[in-house]
């Protein structure tokens, strides 16, 4: 279990750190509470591609064609019907059809991506293969739009006019075009506005592209809408990494920071502004982990960062991309490491500026989202991905190896883990630690699959990388590595702890403070899992 903390000194006054926004029930289950016997029926499983007219790639974005053995696949080779997760919690074997069913989902994935894509780390390379890249030979863009009927790159680089730089599409529904260098220079310069333009029912519309790294509007226009940015600074403007990443501390202490509302002007803040203001007075309170919300582009500013629009693009508000590296590169300099807010768990439902202008009512496997009401949240008011596609898992894994790679963060904190768990999606439901709860047709087995993999792949590219679940359900072995049958996270936010302080000082004289409730409040967690 994890909180957000604040150390016992405090020299230096700090701006509050921010919370994140509720969920529809934060209710504290138990510890370890009474199993039941649920049994999800054990489907025939091959491990097979199930991704129709799959083909064994060939890429130069692959990088091993031999993934070396590790303890997941040790498990693959295993008994998967004695997971040690049953040793930890012998309740657990009551649900073993669900264990073992969601433990063969994991590895029929992950056997597939392997077999198709050379490796899971290859796959999660798909930001240098999908949106615009420039190499020697030219610019490169790719699109997976397989409901589009024809398609077209447009900006001002060619006048808003596709007509020349039309795309082609191929069996999978990947769009793409290579344009060649103009004198030697990339023919769409660095910092030009582009657009992907396509046909479907005989409407052309234009979206910016799904993978686009940058993305400005118009401040002074009410109204206007986002324009996708091609980032491609010479080496002369990008910014390069001075420091190391810190080492993993045995205890994180962090502290939740919005870039945007930590100054004292009423105005925006910038990275700059915060890394040279603010770090160093988080880590003159003792703080050794520093947790960044609204990264990802939002055209709401209102949601927090919590209706993410474009996923590979920093929040131009507060700067561009070299200036979010120049923030993180001087916290490790501070020997803070630093945290993202990602939001896998749904996402915006604005249609001129993000990813659910892709929709357009298209069925399930030909979208980001699933279709009909299981694609919408309803409170929330967003999309709801569906975990179990193919370019979907490239999409999402791909998202959080980018923000690894190109920006050096040290972790995640997954935001709406809850939701992402359930079919449900947690509203309207107190759980109350009885493991019926947790282990039913209502859990939404697709997306435990998609985090099982995330988890893995982060804690294989990065062995000290620290993810965070934002889970308020206590699904048990949440925080359990994927090879022993968890799903891999390595701390559960602990959201009863604030609630519980806020409590105490709004509605409590200090005579009314239980320290037993403190105390049960603060350790209350599942044994073995933080």
């Amino acid at each position: 279990m994890l909180c957000l903390v604040s150390p016992s000194s405090s020299p230096t006054p700090l701006p509050p750190p921010r919370r994140s926004r509720s969920h529809a029930d934060r209710a504290a289950p138990p510890g370890i509470a009474g199993g039941g016997n649920v049994r999800l029926s054990v489907l025939s499983v091959q491990c097979k591609a199930r991704r129709s007219g799959v083909r064994k790639v060939k890429s130069k974005f692959a990088t091993a064609a031999t993934v070396q053995e590790d303890k997941t696949m040790a498990t693959a080779k295993g008994d998967v019907d004695h997971l040690p997760i049953y040793d930890l919690d012998p309740k657990l074997e009551i649900f073993k059809d669900h264990f073992r069913y969601r433990m063969k989902r994991f590895l029929e994935q992950k056997g597939s991506i392997e077999e198709n894509e050379g490796s899971l780390e290859s796959f999660s390379k798909g930001y240098l293969k999908f949106g615009i890249n420039t190499n020697e030979d030219g610019t490169v863009y790719r699109e997976w739009a397989p409901a589009a009927q024809e398609a077209e790159l447009i900006g001002d680089f060619n006048d808003w006019n596709g007509a020349n730089h039309k795309m082609e599409k191929d069996k999978f529904g990947v769009w793409s075009i290579k344009i060649d260098h103009v004198k030697g220079k990339p023919a769409i310069p660095h910092n030009s506005k582009v657009k992907f333009r396509f046909l479907h029912g005989g409407v052309w519309v234009d979206r910016i592209p799904a993978l686009i790294r940058y993305a400005t509007v118009d401040a002074s226009k009410f109204g206007a809408p986002y324009d996708g940015v091609h980032w491609d600074p010479p080496a002369s403007e990008r910014y390069t990494f001075k420091h190391p990443r810190p080492s993993k501390p045995a205890a994180p202490r962090i502290y939740e920071a919005h870039v945007g509302m930590s100054g004292e002007k009423p105005a925006v803040s910038t990275y700059r502004e915060f890394a040279d203001n603010v770090l160093p007075r988080i880590r003159a309170n003792n703080y050794n982990t520093v947790q960044l919300m609204a990264v990802m582009e939002h055209s709401y500013y209102a949601s927090f960062g919590y209706h993410v629009t474009n996923f590979f693009a920093v929040s131009s508000r507060s700067g561009t991309p070299e200036d979010l590296k120049y923030l993180v590169d001087k916290a490790h300099s501070l020997g803070l490491r630093v945290l993202m807010d990602v939001v896998h768990s749904h996402a915006s439902n604005n249609v001129t500026d993000g990813l659910n202008g892709y929709d357009v009512g298209q069925s399930t496997q030909e979208s980001y989202f699933h279709a009909g009401d299981r694609g919408y949240h309803k409170l929330w008011d967003s999309r709801l991905f569906n975990y179990a596609n193919w370019e979907v898992l490239r999409f999402l894994l791909s998202n959080l190896r980018y923000w690894l790679d190109e920006f050096m963060f040290d972790g995640f904190r997954f935001d709406g883990v809850t939701s992402m768990l359930y079919h449900h999606h947690g509203i309207n439901v107190g759980f109350t630690g009885n493991y019926q709860e947790y282990f039913s047709l209502d859990t939404a087995v697709d997306a435990v699959v998609y985090m099982m993999l995330a988890n893995h792949l982060m804690h294989k590219l990065l062995p000290e990388a620290t993810v965070v679940a934002e889970d308020v359900s206590g699904m048990p072995v949440l925080c359990r590595p994927v090879d022993e049958g968890g799903v891999g996270f390595d701390y559960r936010l602990a959201m009863a702890i604030p609630d519980r302080w806020i409590d105490y000082l709004k509605n409590k004289d200090d005579s009314e403070w239980s320290m037993g409730e403190i105390a049960h409040t603060l350790t209350n967690r599942r044994y073995t899992e933080k």
